[in-house]
């Protein structure tokens, strides 16, 4: 079969798929504290998640990343691992993770491990409760730290990912790294991206260029460039004196559009072939139109002939451009 290949000559092989839009945070840069959250009739059925997810394995996708909203928070979300992990075993799917908040990780961890998950992505802005339960809202951070506990106990290798804010975070470069460090963690920053609507006005405020962060990083510790990717936009260093793995995700000092190898599938079956731009290709109407398969994979086909070249994302001249009003649950991690 064909593999998809978008008008940039670039395959795509890693499908983001968020299975609910709910999550237990309200964090302040993903979305509004009072949520109106979709009807659960809209949602696509875990069975729908699985038709649809194997069309693109079939199609040459072999990284499948479950997002949300909090995936582990949807009702039955170890059936859809579970069928996903057939996958695995037949080498079609190389692998297969999810991103969580680690709120549920105490419960979920083992589980997870029996089905083929050997990593997780852990969100994680702060190490100082009242800092953690400000940005999260709803969040405590010994619950996550007990899952992320589990989650090592269980054999997962755990990444954790910080969002870089000026003025929140700044002063806790060196304790994350740290603590990662000790714990046996890779660490992750990301740029804080004009997403959701109502919410881009602090943005430019918020944004704290990596540049800026390795800059600091650097002034400490002997930093070495990786060629090592892990199938996603990071960018990696070893930090020598400890070892440890450090990334950068930098939508906006440095895109990363040209090697572009993903696409995202929303709980609705929206298909955004970019997290920076509006369009979408609707896979729900197929899917529920016939169970023919190739109906299926010939939508999938004509909406990756849409990916565009890149996002228009741009902190510069002192105003945001290329924000996006819908929230970053709405598309999923």
């Amino acid at each position: 079969m064909e593999p998809l290949v978008d008008p940039f000559a670039r395959a795509i092989s890693y499908l983001r798929v968020s299975v609910t839009d709910r999550c237990d945070f309200r964090c302040t840069y993903c979305m509004s504290e009072h949520m109106t959250f979709l009807p659960k009739a809209d949602l696509l059925s875990l069975e729908e998640l699985d038709r649809l997810a194997s069309a693109f394995i079939r199609l040459g996708v072999q990284k499948l990343r479950v997002t949300g909203g909090e995936p582990l928070v949807r009702k039955g979300i170890l059936t859809f691992f579970q069928a996903m992990s057939r996958h695995l075993a037949t080498g079609a799917l190389k692998e297969l993770t999810l991103t969580t908040n680690g709120s549920q990780l105490a419960k979920f961890a083992a589980p997870l491990a029996d089905l083929g998950i050997r990593r997780v992505n852990v969100s994680l802005d702060t190490l100082d409760p009242a800092k953690f339960a400000e940005i999260t809202r709803w969040g405590r951070l010994a619950q996550v730290l007990d899952g992320i506990a589990a989650a090592k106990a269980a054999g997962l290798k755990v990444k954790i990912n910080a969002v870089a804010l000026k003025g929140f975070n700044e002063d806790e470069l060196f304790s994350l790294l740290d603590w990662c460090a000790a714990q046996g963690h890779d660490l992750t920053f990301i740029e804080v991206m004009p997403m959701g609507e109502d919410m881009t006005a602090g943005r430019l405020d918020q944004y704290w260029p990596l540049k800026d962060l390795r800059a600091r990083v650097a002034e400490r510790h002997a930093l070495t460039d990786l060629a090592e990717r892990t199938g996603g936009p990071a960018r990696y260093v070893r930090i020598e004196e400890t070892g440890q793995k450090l990334g950068f995700i930098t939508p906006l000092t440095h895109n990363f559009c040209e090697s572009c190898n993903r696409v995202r599938l929303t709980c609705t079956g929206q298909l955004y072939m970019c997290l920076g731009q509006e369009d979408m290709a609707d896979l729900r109407a197929p899917l529920r139109a016939t169970t023919d398969d190739a109906v299926l994979e010939r939508a999938i086909r004509a909406a990756i002939a849409r990916k565009p070249k890149g996002h228009d994302f741009d902190y510069s001249r002192q105003g945001v451009a290329g924000q996006i009003t819908r929230h970053m649950s709405h598309t999923g991690g």
